[in-house]
C-alpha cells in the first residue's frame, strides 16, 4: 500500500469540499453563505421567493402610469457590522449617506423641535433648556459605550452570550442595570425628565408591545446603538437599501454560492442528510453536510416537522406591533422645522406612564391603533444627497402600537389619520399623492414574521441576550437548531437581533466554521 502522508490528506480534504444548505436568502442567510463560501464550503442558498432579500426588499408604487420603486420593509442601515460591511465586499460595491444633522423630535404642543446631538455635552444643554433635564447624559452615553464595546467585541469573536462574561467584562452594578434590568430603573437612573425618559424608551418597544418594566428590557438600549458600521447611528444606502442584498447575492454568486429561487422545501431527511425542494414543477434533491435555516424559529420547525419544537416556539411572546407608511410626493418636501434628511420622531405621549399604556394597549383585541410616537426616515433627501435623484421624493414613517388582526388596507381610517399626523410638518402637503400603509399582519403575510414581529420574538426576559438561542445545548453550540447537531438556525429570532445586520448569520458561520476546523484536526 503506497505510504499517504499528512500532505495528500490534507489535499483530499480540500477537494471534497462541506456541503450547506441554506433555506433562506434574507441578510442572514445571505451573509453566512458568503462567509462560507469565503472558506471553501459548498453552498446553495434556497429561498421560497422569486428574489432574495427577505424584509430588505423594494416593491413598485403605480403612480401616473408609471412604476416608482421604494423600500417595502426596512429603509435604513445601521446596526450591521463595520468589519461585516467590508469583509463581504459590500463596502466596495454601495454607496451610504449618514444624515450627520441632529435628530429632531416633536412632543405634543411643540412648536419647534428639540435637537438630538451627537455631542453629549450640547445634548445635556439642549435638554435641560428645553425638557428640564437634570440628570447626567454623559453618564448615560459613556456608560451605555462601555456596552456596546462588549457586545461589538462578542459579535466579532462569534462569543457565546453569557452573564457570567457580562459580569466579568462590565462588573456586576453595570450587567444587573443594562443587561438584566428594566428599562424604567435604567432610565430613573440617569434621568430626572418624562421627556427625557419617554424618548429613550421607544428602543424598547421596537420589537413588540414591551412593559418598561419586563426583565431584560433595558437591554434593547445598548442592543439597539450596537451597529458599528454608522457609528451606531443609522444610515441610507443609495437606491435603496434592498441594494445590499441584492448586491451581496451577486458576491456570493462570485465566490461560488449557488441560489436557488422560487423553490418551495418539500422534506428535510436528517438521516440521510438529504434536502428536497420543488422549483418550476419539477423535483430536486440536494446533499447536505449541514443545513442552516436563515428563517424564523416557527417556519424552521415546521419544516423540520419537530412537534415539540413547534409547540415551545409558539409558546414564545410572538405578538409584534410595530407598522409602517410609505409616502410618496410628487415634489421635494419642505418641512417646517430643520435640515431635510433629519431623522424626526413625533411623539403623541408626553411621558413614561402614557407610554406605556399606548404600548400594551394593542393587547387589547378591539384596539386598532393606540398613538405612541413616530420615526421618519426622509429617503427622497438622502438619495438626492448621493446624487440619485428620483422621479419622486418619499418618506418612510415606523410606528408602533397597531394591532396584528387588520392588514393596511383594511383600516384607512388609520392610514389617513397618520398622514394627517405627519403632514402637519411639511410645507408643501399637496404634494403627497401616495401612502401605503403595512400593518403586523402585513408584515407577517409579506415576510413571514410570525404574528407580525420583526425580530420574530419579543425582546424581553427569557427571550433576551443569553437566552436567544434554539438550541438544546446552547453552551457548546449556541446556533444549534434543537438537538440536531449538523442543524443550525441564525435568523433573525437568534442572537443578537434582526434588523438588516446580518449579525446571527455571521456568528453562526463562524461557529460553523471553527467546528468542521475542529473536526478536521480530529
Amino acid at each position: 500500500m503506497a505510504h499517504c502522508d499528512w500532505n495528500d490528506i490534507s489535499f483530499i480534504f480540500s477537494i471534497m469540499k462541506t456541503r450547506v444548505a441554506i433555506i433562506g436568502a434574507g441578510i442572514n442567510g445571505l451573509i453566512a453563505a458568503n462567509y462560507l463560501s469565503r472558506s471553501g464550503f459548498d453552498v446553495h442558498l434556497i429561498e421560497k421567493k422569486s428574489r432574495v432579500g427577505g424584509a430588505c426588499v423594494s416593491d413598485t408604487a403605480l403612480i401616473n402610469g408609471s412604476h416608482y420603486e421604494y423600500a417595502l420593509g426596512a429603509s435604513v442601515l445601521g446596526l450591521m457590522q463595520k468589519f461585516v460591511f467590508e469583509q463581504t465586499g459590500l463596502s466596495n460595491r454601495i454607496k451610504t449617506y449618514v444624515p450627520m444633522k441632529p435628530k429632531l423630535v416633536f412632543f405634543p404642543g411643540d412648536k419647534k423641535p428639540t435637537k438630538i446631538f451627537r455631542n453629549p455635552e450640547e445634548l445635556d444643554y439642549e435638554l435641560s433648556q428645553k425638557w428640564g433635564e437634570k440628570g447626567n447624559i454623559s453618564a448615560f452615553r459613556y456608560d451605555e459605550s462601555k456596552i456596546i464595546e462588549f457586545l461589538q467585541e462578542g459579535y466579532y469573536k462569534a462569543e457565546i452570550p453569557t452573564i457570567e462574561d457580562a459580569i466579568q467584562s462590565l462588573g456586576n452594578e453595570l450587567t444587573e442595570l443594562w443587561i438584566k434590568g428594566d428599562a424604567q430603573t435604567l432610565l430613573d437612573h440617569y434621568f430626572t425628565s418624562e421627556r427625557t425618559k419617554t424618548y429613550m424608551a421607544m428602543t424598547v418597544s421596537e420589537s413588540g408591545p414591551v412593559s418598561l418594566h419586563d426583565p431584560y428590557s433595558a437591554f434593547t438600549l445598548p442592543l439597539m446603538d450596537s451597529g458599528s458600521i454608522f457609528e451606531g447611528y443609522y444610515g441610507f444606502v443609495k437606491g435603496g437599501i434592498w441594494k445590499v442584498t441584492e448586491e451581496l447575492d451577486n458576491i456570493n454568486k462570485e465566490l461560488g454560492s449557488k441560489t436557488i429561487l422560487s423553490a418551495e422545501i418539500l422534506s428535510v431527511d436528517t438521516n440521510n442528510n438529504r434536502l428536497s425542494y420543488k422549483q418550476d414543477n419539477a423535483d430536486y434533491d440536494i446533499d447536505f453536510d449541514y443545513l442552516l435555516f436563515g428563517t424564523d424559529p416557527l417556519s424552521a420547525a415546521k419544516m423540520m416537522l419537530d412537534s415539540d419544537l413547534i409547540k415551545k416556539i409558539e409558546g414564545q411572546n410572538l405578538i409584534g406591533s410595530s407598522g409602517k407608511m410609505n409616502m410618496i410626493f410628487t415634489k421635494p418636501i419642505k418641512w417646517k422645522s430643520g435640515p431635510d434628511s433629519s431623522f424626526r420622531f413625533l411623539f403623541s405621549v408626553d411621558n413614561t406612564k402614557e407610554f406605556e399604556e399606548a404600548t400594551l394597549k394593542v393587547l387589547d383585541s378591539d384596539t386598532d391603533y393606540a398613538p405612541g410616537f413616530m420615526q421618519i426616515y426622509c429617503e427622497g433627501a438622502a438619495m438626492r444627497h448621493m446624487q440619485n435623484n428620483a422621479q419622486y421624493d418619499r418618506l418612510a414613517v415606523f410606528l408602533k402600537n397597531i394591532s396584528l388582526k387588520n392588514q393596511g388596507d383594511e383600516i384607512p381610517k388609520i392610514e389617513n389619520e397618520i398622514k394627517t399626523k405627519v403632514l402637519e410638518y411639511i410645507e408643501n402637503p399637496e404634494d403627497c399623492i401616495w401612502t401605503k400603509l403595512l400593518t403586523p399582519r402585513d408584515l407577517k403575510n409579506i415576510f413571514y414574521f410570525p404574528q407580525g414581529n420583526i425580530d420574530h420574538t419579543v425582546l424581553a426576559g427569557g427571550q433576551s441576550y443569553f437566552d436567544r438561542t434554539y438550541s438544546a445545548d446552547p453552551t457548546t453550540n449556541f446556533y444549534q437548531l434543537g438537538d440536531y447537531e449538523n442543524i443550525y438556525i441564525c435568523g433573525a429570532s437568534t442572537y443578537p437581533c434582526g434588523s438588516i445586520a446580518g449579525t446571527p448569520g455571521y456568528m453562526c458561520s463562524q461557529q460553523l466554521i471553527q467546528k468542521t476546523q475542529h473536526d478536521l484536526k480530529l
